[in-house]
């Protein structure tokens, strides 16, 4: 009779495929975290942003199915294979383990940005087609799909800046580079605090 191996031996990779700062950063860090108390090793983060999550998805997708690397996914995993040619089946080269969580989206501007409310966004953006610049985590992420489709129900025109992931992208906004963005609450709720961004 063989006796079970002792899991972990070793640190545990957990990809993330955006860069630092965004919401599933966050949250693979949190996780990463608490994982790594309970297994009583080390869970390296491993940023690997571009292409809206397909760098580092294929990253995981190619590892060694040995249980030492986890990927953070979000919505872009179910959107890429029908906008994007994928170097990898998304069904066959992954086990699912768990869902993290979910959570509400908000809009974010700018505090220099002249509308207050969202009839004043969709009126400005109305009256003056594409001038409004929206953020994004990249095509086919939900901040990308939320603010078409906020477009679509608004009647209105924005022009589109995606970004490699959350983080560049609110770092645009609050910068100033885009005047809007779409963002996970867990992403903005502390620059809503402190001013630098508002809802």
């Amino acid at each position: 009779v063989a006796c079970a191996q002792n899991y972990p031996t070793k640190p545990v990779r957990l990809i993330v495929p955006f860069p630092p700062g965004g919401s599933n950063d966050i949250v693979g860090r949190l996780v990463g975290a608490g994982l790594g108390e309970r297994l009583g090793k080390q869970v390296v983060i491993d940023n690997r942003a571009g292409g809206n999550s397909i760098i580092g998805t294929e990253i995981a997708a190619l590892s060694q199915p040995d249980g030492y690397t986890l990927l953070v996914i979000s919505t872009s995993f179910t959107t890429n294979p029908i906008i994007h040619k994928l170097p990898f089946d998304s069904k066959k080269a992954f086990a699912w383990v768990a869902m993290l969580g979910v959570g509400p989206n908000a809009l974010a501007v700018h505090p220099s940005f002249p509308a207050k409310t969202v009839p004043e966004l969709i009126a400005l953006a109305k009256s003056k087609p594409d001038y409004v610049t929206y953020a994004s985590t990249g095509v086919g992420g939900n901040a990308h799909l939320g603010t078409e489709l906020f477009k679509y129900m608004t009647g209105t025109k924005m022009l589109h800046v995606p970004y490699k992931g959350g983080g560049p992208a609110l770092i645009a906004t609050i910068g100033g580079q885009a005047h809007i963005c779409l963002s996970s609450l867990i992403q903005v709720i502390g620059h809503f605090r402190s001013g630098k961004l508002r809802a």
